[in-house]
């Protein structure tokens, strides 16, 4: 049975003098823009009880998907279940869109209402299944904390705040230095000298107006650390010092927060997530990996032994993506894996990590035993990146 399929000025013509339009995408698509007057009713919802919404076979009925393929199918079927006057129209939304004709967006007081503001900016977003509207709009409510505006810090803050993560808390108390600019991507040569916290709100408010940043220029300490922490759905260890990454273990596995960690040396970097506060006994902490730090000449810092530039924008952007991941619950996180890369062979190697039963901080049943003196515990072990 061959369809008929219609431009869309024909497809228009037809709906102004009475014919029904359909918009057989899900509702997380339409949520992008649908042509005005359509209603919204999803493929696998329409050929699969169409009397619910179209009792009349012999109506006239226009069919309209994002590029024209989906409404040809449901046509056919719709078709072949006895409905005499369905056609599709060409090109779908895309072309509806192109052709300069009339769009709107679903009711901003409906589950997939949304701004025009939001439809725009997120639409690649908002066309996969895993995220949609629901899960944009989590992203949207969420609070990242993310410890360090440098070479870790500048690719996940750019890209939590691109993908719509509400509010980003970012603490570093250093200024920007001409030699961070290798690496540091929030930063400029014109913002030498500024607060790297004031840098990166500059470049993320630009980049993005509706993520909220909240600047604080401090380091982090075992007298501040629960005040970073407190209201934040995940946080992002972007420091790469070890007095930094153990107390930031220690308050995550107090305080239930997952923390994804990342480091960076010379061409190598590695990344995971350790969430051993919500998961006690099946996820592994940061100490359950490394129960004591390396000596101090066993982790030179950057300024002594170098980092390729592009390395920490590697490993920030997978940090970022598992701090994506966790917000909308979806995929396997890094929990319990260490993905480490190495950028001169151009590989990645992935070792399990188990909880250590007798972990000093994360083991079942144990209180927690308080901060301690970390710089002291790490010998003053490696700074930033």
């Amino acid at each position: 049975m061959t369809i008929s399929e219609l431009t869309t000025a024909e497809a228009l013509d037809r709906q102004r003098r009475g014919a029904a339009l359909i918009d057989v995408r899900e509702a997380h698509e339409r949520a992008t823009g649908m042509a005005e007057g359509a209603r919204g009713i999803a493929m696998g919802e329409l050929v699969y009880a169409p009397a619910a919404h179209a009792r009349d076979r012999d109506a006239e009925i226009l069919l309209i998907c994002q590029s024209g393929m989906r409404s040809q199918r449901a046509a056919q079927m719709l078709a072949e279940q006895g409905y005499t006057n369905v056609a599709s129209i060409a090109g779908g939304t895309s072309r509806w869109i192109a052709d300069g004709l009339p769009v709107v967006l679903p009711d901003e007081g409906s589950d997939a209402g949304v701004d025009r503001d939001f439809a725009d900016r997120y639409s690649r977003h908002l066309r996969l299944p895993q995220i949609g509207v629901d899960g944009q709009k989590r992203l949207e409510a969420a609070r990242v904390l993310l410890i360090g505006a440098g070479g870790l810090g500048s690719p996940a803050a750019y890209y939590l705040a691109a993908a719509g993560v509400g509010h980003l808390r970012i603490a570093d108390d250093d200024a920007v230095d001409r030699s961070n600019l290798q690496r540091q991507i929030l930063h400029t040569d014109a913002r030498i000298g500024m607060a790297k916290v004031e840098s990166a709100a500059a470049a993320l408010s630009a980049l993005n107006p509706r993520t909220k940043i909240e600047a604080i220029r401090e380091r982090v300490t075992a007298a501040n650390v629960e005040r970073l922490l407190d209201g934040v759905d995940v946080v992002v260890d972007g420091a790469d010092n070890f007095p930094a990454r153990y107390l930031l273990n220690d308050a995550c596995v107090k305080l239930g927060k997952p923390l994804v960690y990342g480091a960076v040396h010379r061409f190598e970097g590695q990344a995971s997530v350790f969430d051993a506060g919500r998961h006690r006994g099946t996820a592994p902490c940061y100490r359950c990996l490394f129960p004591e730090p390396p000596s101090p000449e066993n982790a030179p810092n950057c300024a002594e032994a170098g980092v390729l530039g592009v390395l920490p924008g590697v490993i920030g952007l997978i940090q970022a993506t598992e701090a994506i991941k966790l917000i909308l619950e979806i995929g396997e996180p890094l929990r319990g894996r260490l993905l480490q890369f190495d950028a001169l062979s151009m590989r990645f190697r992935e070792t399990r990590l188990a909880a250590d039963p007798d972990c000093g901080v994360c083991a079942p049943g144990r209180a927690f035993p308080g901060y301690i003196d970390y710089a002291a515990f790490c010998a003053d072990g490696a700074r930033g990146t």
